[in-house]
């Protein structure tokens, strides 16, 4: 169903993989339009229960997308060092594949409250006082990941 990685000799372990979406704070997320095209955009997330979280307003083109087509991938790239005398570039990279839902209530609170911890950790309690007061205009999406791969060069 997907396609093997071509370059066998970069290709990281599930478990470095899950490392790099836990240490680094911005992905894109790419969707499908309604005219058929790709649509990618930069967004804070979380890992969390062996899935892709992110929160976001309840209206917008992303979420038009996933209600018409809930299949997304979702990349982050980790370290990178530009070689110029090499003309390369280290890296480390995450594509993850899979669908995309809504999440409510418990799951929705506890996803908040990771996002949270991750980006506000100093500010929990105020940050819980924002959540009272914005949590109804805000969606909490879910990434079930169907594939994952990492690939790095170091």
């Amino acid at each position: 169903m997907f396609k093997e990685m071509r370059r066998k000799d970069r290709e990281l372990t599930n478990e470095d993989a899950i490392k790099i979406l836990k240490d680094n704070t911005y992905g894109i997320l790419s969707t499908i339009s309604e005219n058929g095209y790709p649509y990618g955009l930069p967004i804070s997330y979380i890992f969390f229960n062996n899935s892709i979280y992110f929160h976001c307003a309840i209206k917008g083109h992303k979420i038009d997308n996933i209600l018409i087509n809930n299949k997304v991938s979702f990349c982050v790239v980790g370290e990178t060092c530009i070689l110029p005398d090499e003309f390369s570039t280290n890296y480390e990279s995450v594509i993850v594949f899979g669908k995309a839902t809504e999440v409510f209530d418990t799951e929705k609170n506890a996803v908040l409250l990771e996002i949270l911890n991750k980006y506000s950790a100093d500010y929990i309690e105020q940050g819980k006082e924002y959540l009272k007061k914005a949590g109804d205009a805000t969606k909490v999406i879910k990434i079930s990941i169907e594939h994952i791969s990492g690939k790095a060069r170091r």
